[in-house]
């Protein structure tokens, strides 16, 4: 059992618990309950930043590419977005499907939650300012251009998926070392390992407060790995990251969307 805390869609606060990574459950009063059977509200509570490029596949498969305008070379800083306010999802409800797309990129990522206001972190003390981690789903319209900002294909309502929960940050012992598993409809479609991040959890820590300040509630994203895989209306998806838990949603016609988590 590993200490987190949660969210319910009843409450503003977090809630300190004890939880279950491999049974994806919360122990409330003695009892062990599943978090599929408990009203589970998005976790975080600050600004969410995703990182392109961190996984080595990633930059792999771009080939010469980086090498061309506009850029001319890999990139020599985090290439940082922001997933907006109106992406947040929870765990359980419905990834809308826009109507004129017959499949989205289910974008499994390590989230890491800063405890306190960072700004020009060293390696040594990059860790001090990580309170957990969590299951971020950073859904994208499939698209291949990255020079220019894919605002129309990343920040759509309910293109964020988060939770079940904040994994405290002593509970994950390495996290430039667990694995990640992408499922739907219960079948394999991905899987890989942080230990291919470009730059690890603290270097990316170091990097980014180099240019700019990250606030307590603030997630930031490690990447998601090459080969994200489609899914589309209908189907069930489930992210698994080792010693953090699982992160079940399902795809719904943007339609019928009613919005996916409060802050």
């Amino acid at each position: 059992m590993n200490n987190a805390k949660f969210k319910r869609t009843d409450s503003r606060e977090l809630t300190s618990a004890v939880v279950s990574t491999e049974r994806n459950s919360i122990k409330l009063e003695d009892n062990e309950i599943n978090v599929s059977d408990i009203p589970l509200d998005n976790p975080v509570t600050g600004t969410v930043y995703g990182t392109l490029l961190n996984f080595r596949g990633t930059l792999e498969r771009l080939g010469d590419a980086v090498n061309d305008k506009p850029y001319l070379s890999p990139p020599v800083a985090p290439v940082l977005y922001i997933k907006p306010a109106n992406t947040f999802n929870r765990y359980g409800a419905g990834i809308p499907v826009p109507e004129n797309e017959s499949n989205l990129e289910m974008g499994a990522s390590l989230g890491i939650v800063i405890g306190k206001t960072a700004v020009a972190l060293t390696k040594e003390t990059a860790m001090d300012y990580v309170a957990g981690y969590t299951i971020v789903n950073d859904v994208s319209v499939p698209h291949a251009s990255l020079f220019r900002p894919a605002v129309q294909h990343k920040c759509r309502d309910g293109f964020c998926s988060i939770g079940p929960w904040i994994i405290d940050r002593d509970e994950l012992k390495n996290p430039d070392d667990v694995i990640i598993r992408v499922y739907i409809n219960d079948e394999l479609k991905q899987e890989n390992s942080t230990n291919n991040l470009i730059r690890p959890v603290a270097r990316l820590l170091v990097d980014v407060t180099e240019f700019m300040t990250l606030s307590q509630g603030d997630v930031l994203l490690v990447g998601v790995p090459e080969n994200a895989p489609l899914a589309k209306t209908g189907d069930k998806v489930r992210i698994e990251i080792e010693g953090v838990g699982s992160l079940e949603n399902v795809l719904v016609d943007e339609q019928s969307f009613s919005g996916g988590a409060t802050q």
